[in-house]
């Protein structure tokens, strides 16, 4: 393995500490080489340390919340110490995965405090301008929320150092305006603090912008300051071998370095079908040999019988067609769902002229009997005598697995309970290997989905329960594969070929191979949230001088925001007017103490629906026209352009502009128009 510990200045095993409660925490330090990339990993299983804290990082997800904070201190606070103390490192961008790691924020600012001699608030300003957060949940209870006394345990001789007191250090993991009796919000903690933030698909970063909206009380939680970056998959580490050899032959030369580019993956259409069609079969085939070793280990060990377990494999058929469900057992991804109706299921796999198998594999959390549950019933179900040699579930779910399940089904099924799947990847890997996907319009397939390339399951509509929503989708479910998945597979011409099912593979890799790999992914950090950092940070926030004017005009803002006024100068009220047709709007502004250079003013406008429900809200800055800097006043105007007919409405509001500020909704601050 390419892992060695580090060594010191003297050529000893580097270790470092990080405080705990009367006690150190010490932690030996090693490097792992990815390639080119250095990887550096904290152990606490070393002799310097008590039992107790020698088990900090042996697993994830184990232990209590007390160890849950260990862990996150350690991966926070030790981590930014590591990079910057001893290995001598001064990273530009900090980009924290989930909150997991947001305490590096604190860690980041005592130094910043330390160093620059300057107050908490510009620390903070200065650990903005270097702090990137994606949130990886669209659940609230996927953010670590730990008790305040655990808190104060393990931090109340930190926050001194960051010349807070108790309440306001606190209150850095709390909602606004929250009395100090919530836990303590590791997402918010992050959100509070990072420059940039982001969800992990579009539909993601839409909830994510509701879910954390109370962070920002004055601005309309979908105007959070939230982007969103889709997640993508190593693409090269997921293609089945064989299939790389027949993009070699037939992609752009050098294809493995533009992966990103979308242009890339048009010669796929150029891939002679039976070709493409023998490469699929053939990972089909080793799938289940997979399954069949599997499944007979598994029958045996549980005291099966030979006959009964032959009965079961022997049903396995590479011309049947075969879908795949894998992932983990969370209950949200309603892995027995395809089961609601099991009359209806038992019709749809027992037709002999068109077979129907499902593989499913996967884990679930040590500690989740929900999803343990799930894995049993499907057991169950597949034991049924209708379902036997119809339904495997394989265990010990690994990448090793995942990799044959990936390339080797027909379709991939994937039916979480929407909006809950903040990304998701698996269906990307089916996807590049020529699997089309079958998935609920949630994470990435909610923006990946052409109506080319795969099938959707139920509709973007919301339910009054979880029983409805599972049967609508269930229904929906059952209807496709009746009506489009199963018709098309068998819809075969004399040498065994679906002309329109190799047409569906070759739009699912040639829609899905660039767009959702990392390869745009890494783009899309680097051009949209870590490059905007990299020259906000080089151009202003490493002059302390400039971010404490900074700071002083934040706290001027503050103060005077209230004093703005807002008035609309031609009064035309909610209007109905023909599309294609714009109007020209105005208002005045009042400024008592705010410099005009300070604000941007906008007409926020949509078309009213007869319900009082504004639709299609679209934001205009407006142009400053005339003003009278005796008494303070602005004239600004703008035109608003209607693309469809109706009732529009529209207001005025002003928000604050500064060079320095990295996202005007950080601030908090709207005013709308008084009158």
């Amino acid at each position: 393995m390419p892992i060695n510990p580090v060594k010191d200045e003297k050529g000893d095993d580097l270790t470092i500490f990080v405080k705990f409660p009367k006690r150190r925490l010490y932690l030996k330090v090693w490097q792992i080489n990815v390639g080119r990339v250095k990887l550096y990993l904290l152990d606490s299983d070393i002799e310097k340390n008590n039992e107790e804290d020698r088990d900090v990082t042996l697993r994830l997800y184990g232990g209590d919340q007390e160890m849950r904070i260990r862990q996150e201190i350690v991966l926070g606070q030790a981590g930014v110490e590591l990079l910057t103390k001893y290995l001598k490192l001064q990273p530009t961008v900090y980009h924290m995965n989930e909150g997991h790691s947001a305490f590096l924020n604190l860690e980041i600012i005592k130094n910043i405090i330390k160093e620059k001699q300057v107050s908490f608030e510009v620390a903070k300003d200065i650990a903005s301008s270097k702090t990137v957060f994606t949130t990886h949940t669209p659940v609230p209870a996927g953010n670590d929320i730990f008790p305040l006394p655990l808190v104060e345990r393990y931090f109340k001789d930190f926050w001194p150092r960051l010349g807070l007191s108790r309440e306001e250090f606190l209150k850095l993991g709390m909602k606004p305006g929250i009395d100090l009796d919530e836990g303590f919000n590791m997402g918010i903690l992050a959100l509070k603090i990072a420059g940039k933030k982001n969800g992990v698909s579009k539909l993601h970063g839409a909830v994510s912008r509701e879910l954390f909206g109370e962070v920002w009380p004055n601005i309309a939680a979908n105007e959070s300051p939230i982007e969103y970056v889709t997640n993508g998959i190593h693409t090269c580490s997921w293609l089945a071998p064989k299939l790389k050899e027949l993009y070699n032959k037939y992609l752009i030369p050098y294809w493995q370095d533009n992966i990103h580019i979308e242009n890339t993956w048009q010669k796929v259409k150029n891939i002679p079908d039976e070709k493409l069609w023998n490469v699929h079969v053939d990972q089909k085939i080793k799938l289940l040999k997979l399954v069949k070793d599997s499944t007979q280990e598994r029958l045996r060990r549980s005291g099966y019988s030979y006959e009964e377990i032959n009965e079961i494999v022997s049903k396995l058929n590479p011309e049947a067609l075969t879908i795949g469900f894998a992932r983990r057992f969370a209950t949200y991804k309603r892995a027995t769902l395809i089961f609601k109706d099991l009359e209806r299921i038992t019709q749809i796999l027992n037709n002999s002229d068109r077979p129907v198998q499902i593989i499913f594999a996967g884990k679930a959390h040590p500690a989740d009997k929900e999803g343990q549950d799930l894995i049993k019933y499907i057991h169950e179900v597949s034991m049924m005598p209708q379902f036997k040699g119809k339904i495997f579930i394989l265990e010990n779910y690994n990448i090793a697995m995942s990799r044959y399940l990936i390339s080797g089904v027909d379709v991939w099924l994937n039916n979480p309970r929407r909006p809950m799947e903040a990304s998701g990847t698996s269906g990307q890997k089916a996807s590049v290997n020529g699997v089309i996907n079958f998935s609920v319009l949630d994470g990435w397939w909610a923006e990946g989905y052409t109506q080319t390339n795969g099938w959707t399951i139920g509709t973007n509509s919301e339910y009054d329960s979880y029983e409805a929503q599972d049967m609508a989708d269930s229904q929906s479910m059952y209807r496709t594969l009746e009506e489009k998945i199963i018709p098309v597979y068998y819809e075969k011409d004399k040498n065994g070929l679906s002309k329109k099912w190799l047409e569906l593979m070759k739009n699912s890799i040639i829609t899905t191979g660039g767009k959702y790999s990392t390869a745009r992914m890494l783009v899309d950090y680097t051009n949209n949230l870590y490059i905007p950092l990299c020259n906000l940070t080089n151009k202003y926030y490493t002059d302390v001088d400039n971010v404490a004017a900074y700071n002083s005009w934040k706290k001027d803002l503050f103060m005077n925001w209230k004093d703005i006024k807002l008035i609309q100068v031609n009064n035309l009220d909610n209007i109905t007017i023909d599309a294609g047709n714009n109007i020209e709007v105005a208002c005045e502004v009042e400024l008592p103490n705010i410099d005009v250079e300070n604000i941007t003013v906008e007409v926020y406008y949509g078309r009213i629906l007869e319900n009082g429900v504004v639709e299609n809200v679209s934001i205009t800055p407006m142009k400053l026209q005339d003003q009278d800097e005796e008494s303070k006043k602005y004239y600004f105007t703008s035109k608003i352009e209607l693309t469809t007919g109706g009732n529009y409405g529209y207001t005025f509001r002003v928000m604050p502009k500064h060079e320095m500020l990295l996202e005007p909704a950080n601030l908090d601050l709207v005013k709308w128009i008084t009158k």
